[in-house]
């Protein structure tokens, strides 16, 4: 089906933006060889290459010699988004296409792309990303049945679509798919739309969360609607499915019979300054602070080590959210990603103390015992939720080993196992089933008998 669609002849050009550091020039090679044989010429004006200080300027120095080729190297490592944006200020086409360093274009995977943005160039337009495996270097065609979402640690997740959606495409399975995320490693927008919704946050380092905040940005849409008999013009919000939209305008969409194929590697071939958790973290806390308002929250307490790092400046891009006139983030959850399950923001968050010191996991996971750590105040390993009788760490609980039935130890939640179930009586916190009540006299946290009494039994919330 995708063989008989037919596309303007008077498409856009589009300037290619290929960041890299450090690519294999074999992959790097075969990237830009696949623009250009798989793309109708006069469609690229430039292919831009944003060499982020590669150790070796010769990578990117011997590919000027192919036409329409153009070579930027920075001077020192910038990353990523700041690399983009060099590239984007120095593109010349109205459209810009950014593409990760190690991909392979399909046949006809252009043309699909600059049809949509010309027919509204506040789309960002993605590909089917196919893989390519990283082993053999073969082509695999990926599911076209498949949009980008996230969970509340804010990492991107690929998600099959729901049944109605599945369903609906039957007929044409060459309809675009409506996407709450983007994957952000490639992807084509028209070049002013891209200055407009102000580029990527240039405080972000190295990689990784830019895909969050420009996914982040956008709001509903007016669209004339013609209604018969009498063709009264009638303004009116698309938040439908074929129409869901950012928060500060436009829309995200996979366009099925635009094929891209891309390496996926096991790890990241470069260093990260500080390590790739902490630059992840301080990046997806930027997007967090900005655009998330209080579900912010939800995002902390999937990840309450990203409080200790530190996210620097955000009053430009704070600035740019009051200047785009963007709707909250409910607005984003219930429009565009009413799929994504919203836990409760007034589940209370605790610190359970006894003197200086508060309960802590110790670092532990499943079957691991408890103990008692001097008070920090900045939630990880000494959060706490009390749901429904459960005294909650995240996915784990506080139970009852299965081996004595004295000793506290963590478990995976479930709430219909009577170990897990307890109850805060004053300041004590007493199991539900027994007689007895949590002790801290030992190195381990176990039950006693209950005495209120009792100074290693008294805790405070």
């Amino acid at each position: 089906m995708c063989r008989l669609k037919k596309y303007d002849d008077d498409l856009p050009q589009t300037s290619i933006i290929i960041t890299f550091h450090n690519e294999a020039r074999s992959t790097l090679l075969r990237t830009i060889v696949s623009v250009l044989n798989r793309s109708p010429e006069h469609l690229i004006k430039e292919i831009i290459l944003v060499d982020d200080f590669s150790d070796n300027p010769e990578d990117g120095a011997a590919l000027r010699a192919i036409r329409k080729v153009k070579v930027i190297r920075n001077s020192k490592r910038e990353g990523l988004m700041r690399s983009r944006v060099r590239g984007a200020d120095a593109a010349v086409a109205p459209v810009l296409t950014f593409l990760d360093s190690h991909v392979e274009c399909n046949v006809h995977w252009l043309e699909p792309l600059l049809q949509r943005v010309k027919e509204d160039p506040t789309r960002v337009v993605c590909p089917v990303i196919d893989v390519i495996s990283m082993d053999t270097f073969q082509y695999i065609g990926a599911s076209a049945d498949l949009r980008g979402g996230f969970d509340w640690n804010l990492v991107f997740k690929w998600e099959y679509l729901g049944h109605a959606e599945r369903s609906a495409r039957l007929s044409d399975p060459t309809q675009v798919i409506r996407t709450p995320m983007i994957a952000g490693g490639l992807f084509s927008m028209d070049r002013k739309y891209f200055s407009k919704l102000g580029k990527y946050d240039m405080k972000m380092d190295v990689w990784g969360g830019e895909n969050l905040e420009i996914s982040f940005r956008l709001q509903p849409k007016l669209t004339p609607i013609i209604k018969k008999p009498n063709y009264e013009i009638q303004l009116v919000t698309e938040i439908s499915y074929h129409s869901r939209v950012w928060q500060c305008g436009g829309s995200l969409e996979i366009v099925p019979c635009s094929r891209v194929g891309h390496v996926f590697r096991k790890r990241h071939p470069y260093t990260f300054p500080g390590g790739s958790g902490a630059v992840f973290a301080r990046n997806t806390r930027r997007a967090a602070e900005v655009w998330m308002d209080d579900y912010k929250e939800l995002y902390y307490r999937s990840q309450p080590l990203a409080k200790q790092v530190d996210y620097g400046d955000i009053s430009e891009r704070v600035d740019l959210r009051q200047k785009l006139h963007c709707k909250p983030f409910r607005w984003y959850l219930e429009h565009v990603y009413p799929e994504l399950q919203v836990p409760a923001l007034k589940e209370a968050s605790h610190v359970i103390k006894q003197g200086v010191r508060c309960l802590d996991t110790m670092g532990h996971l499943v079957d691991g015992s408890l103990g008692l750590y001097p008070c920090h105040y900045t939630g990880g390993n000494q959060e706490w939720r009390f749901e429904n009788g459960l005294i909650r760490h995240h996915r784990l609980c506080v139970s009852l080993s299965s081996e004595d039935r004295v000793t506290a130890v963590l478990a995976a939640c479930d709430p219909t196992d009577d170990a897990q179930i307890w109850r805060r009586q004053g300041p004590l916190i007493r199991h539900a089933k027994l007689d007895a009540c949590l002790d801290t006299a030992r190195p381990a946290l176990y039950i006693e008998q209950c005495d209120e009494d009792k100074p290693s039994q008294q805790f405070s919330f």
